[in-house]
């Protein structure tokens, strides 16, 4: 009788573990379903806002307040199905919207191309810090307290840069964030296939949030040595 209970306990484990890896592929393919919508609806604001580009340079605080007010809307309805989705949505849309100046500008200085080539980095170094995440035998659970002290350090360098305007001070700022946020995807990514996520929207801006600033980092740099060349 022991043995059988033993064997029936082994077997109801087993269908948990089926079961609970089952539901962990449908949190992760949920997760990246909303990370290339939100990629999706940010190009698309980011093309509209390129179209309608002195409107948003015109009223750019306004469109950054709305952004600011929908990532707090957004972190307020994670438990409340459908709202989060929609401000998950109307977040990523507006952050395009928002990058249009930093586009222009770097349109302006060393054309098209160069955001499509920013991009093209953004995406491969995307792709690599994935793999890495999932290949690599390390817990990067314990990078967590480091990357946090280290993004503390990076907002309170812009904020300081705000006032001195070095573009070489910049220079190291955007290069430091691009380090930063790489890294933050390996973190990210683990802590999806681990299910250590609430929800696939909160797993989703994390990721999106991650490849944005490795963009917006390359863009800066792009843009500050652009100019120096002329």
């Amino acid at each position: 009788m022991a043995l059988y209970d033993r064997a029936d306990s082994h077997n109801a484990y087993a269908e948990d573990s089926l079961l609970h890896e089952s539901e962990l592929v449908g949190f992760v393919k949920t997760t990246y379903k909303f990370f290339a919508g939100s990629l999706l609806l940010a190009t698309i604001g980011a093309l509209l806002g390129l179209m309608n580009f002195q409107a948003v340079v015109q009223y750019k605080w306004v469109f950054f307040i709305a952004e600011i007010a929908a990532f707090f809307g957004l972190m307020f309805s994670k438990s409340k199905p459908g709202l989060n989705l929609f401000m998950l949505f109307a977040f990523t849309s507006l952050s395009g919207v928002t990058l249009v100046p930093l586009l222009g500008m770097v349109i302006a200085k060393a054309g098209l191309g160069a955001v499509w080539q920013a991009l093209g980095m953004t995406t491969i170094v995307f792709g690599l810090m994935s793999v890495y995440a999932l290949k690599t035998k390390n817990d990067l659970a314990n990078m967590g307290k480091m990357l946090f002290i280290a993004l503390i350090v990076v907002v309170v360098c812009s904020l300081i840069n705000l006032f001195l305007g070095s573009p070489m001070f910049q220079v190291v700022i955007a290069g430091a964030s691009a380090i930063l946020f790489s890294l933050y995807i390996a973190y990210d990514t683990q802590n999806i296939v681990k299910g250590m996520y609430d929800s696939p929207i909160d797993a989703a801006v994390s990721l999106y949030l991650d490849f944005l600033n490795v963009f917006i980092s390359i863009l800066q740099i792009i843009g500050i040595f652009s100019d120096r060349d002329k």
